[in-house]
């Protein structure tokens, strides 16, 4: 069975993972779902110096105190910019990486590069105290339906 690594996308985290990992585990993988800096449940370390760097390090950091080699790194979302600086950093832990839904990172570019929604650059400066990105979006625009999901 493979050793998987579930990075998540801007605004969440690990928490994320509560119905996939129960059906991973039962079919005998070793599955992982941290929380990176600043966000979920981590939320009360958010602070402006606090970035990409920062969460590349936390799954990196992950990966060598686990001692974990041969790893399938899945990203979501925001959580592609974060497993391709973790492919750079520790390649030779990970089997695979594989982008879910995921930015696709060309070098120089930042998540708020590709968004097509809002601009995010903007709204970091006008809501987010010059540099924090709110939510924009409520679990609707997430594609979340479920009331129980939802809550």
């Amino acid at each position: 069975m493979a050793t998987f690594v579930l990075v998540q996308g801007a605004w969440h985290g690990g928490w994320c993972c509560k119905k996939v990992l129960p059906l991973m585990r039962a079919r005998g993988h070793d599955v992982y779902a941290p929380t990176l800096t600043g966000l979920g449940e981590r939320a009360h370390l958010l602070a402006p110096d606090i970035g990409l760097t920062t969460h590349v390090r936390d799954i990196v950091a992950m990966l060598e105190y686990e001692d974990l080699h041969d790893v399938v790194l899945v990203g979501h979302s925001y959580g592609g910019m974060v497993i391709t600086g973790v492919g750079r950093e520790a390649a030779s832990r990970l089997a695979h990486l594989i982008y879910l839904g995921a930015f696709l990172p060309e070098t120089g570019k930042s998540a708020g590069d590709y968004s097509t929604r809002v601009d995010v650059h903007a709204v970091a400066k006008t809501m987010g105290a010059g540099w924090r990105v709110p939510v924009t979006l409520h679990a609707e625009g997430f594609g979340i339906t479920d009331a129980a999901d939802t809550a």
